[in-house]
């Protein structure tokens, strides 16, 4: 199972990091976690063609998660893409993809580019086949076997938000999605070989947020991740979604200002979330950076 890391931002617009993207490649099979800014791009870089992946699997409906898609889909019909993809969501998601493409968002450009016999003869990929998330498994096939487990991100009654393992030949991985620790998302992630979880913010950060009230706390500081990936025996951690409290770019730390203290922020910040990663968890600790790839 190979593991390539297309993204390691949050939602901020970031010159040095991607949106969040994770593509799961087992045998000649590639599966997309998630489609954040600069995915499909990121595919390419990798030499993974975005036109061969099959399956979609999308934890939650936040703009930094899925403002790829379109693209994603746009560019594979454009490309000679021969069949629909199958994306995997949670509740509203039909309606997302909905309002997309044919009558949707992109109309005047699918009208426009399908007057012409090459395009409309695989028109149909641009009519994805949604299956709603529930928890368990999702999916399964000769390569990979998916379970999903409800993650607490956003009040479930404007969007669910999942994490999923991902099992292949006595191989596990596990991706949190954006989330507060759960004791769930600890089980799903038992004795697994990479654990790919959410750190957004330090501690001072998510205290700030909470009385500024710029943004949702419910995240994972540094501190609370190690001891959750010491308990559920992670052989290998990834603290992910990382906030860009590491940025030095002026226009960022600008805009970065109203979600943590911007005095705090800064490259060596890094160096503060391993230290209290390191408080309860030993095992490797590869820090999130786009194009970082782990073969299991």
């Amino acid at each position: 199972m190979r593991i390539d890391l297309l993204g390691s931002a949050a939602a901020l617009p970031d010159p040095d990091r991607n949106h969040t993207g994770i593509a799961v490649t087992v045998a000649d099979r590639t599966y997309l976690v998630d489609c954040g800014h600069g995915a499909t791009r990121q595919l390419m870089r990798n030499n993974l063609d975005h036109v061969a992946i099959d399956h979609v699997f999308l934890t939650h409906l936040h703009y930094d998660h899925v403002a790829d898609f379109p693209y994603f889909m746009i560019s594979s019909w454009m490309c000679d893409r021969a069949n629909a993809p199958i994306v995997f969501g949670p509740p509203g998601t039909d309606a997302f993809v909905g309002h997309l493409f044919e009558g949707g968002a992109f109309d005047a450009d699918i009208r426009a580019r399908s007057a012409y016999p090459k395009r409309q003869g695989n028109l149909h990929v641009l009519r994805p086949e949604i299956r709603t998330i529930t928890p368990g498994v999702i999916f399964e096939d000769e390569h990979v076997r998916v379970i999903a487990e409800p993650a607490d991100h956003i009040p479930p009654e404007i969007c669910e938000c999942y994490a999923f393992r991902f099992e292949a030949g006595g191989k596990s991985f596990v991706y949190s999605s954006d989330t507060r620790p759960l004791e769930g998302i600890e089980r799903l992630a038992r004795d697994t070989d990479l654990l790919v979880h959410d750190c957004t913010f330090p501690r001072t950060a998510l205290e700030f947020r909470d009385q500024v009230g710029v943004g949702t706390s419910a995240h994972t500081s540094p501190a609370d991740l190690g001891a959750l990936a010491a308990r559920a025996g992670v052989k290998a951690l990834v603290p992910y979604h990382f906030g860009h409290f590491d940025t030095t770019n002026p226009v960022l730390r600008k805009h970065l200002a109203g979600h943590m203290p911007i005095n705090l922020a800064g490259p060596d910040l890094l160096d503060e979330v391993v230290s209290d990663i390191r408080k309860s968890y030993d095992g490797p600790v590869h820090l999130a950076r786009d194009g970082l790839r782990f073969d299991l």
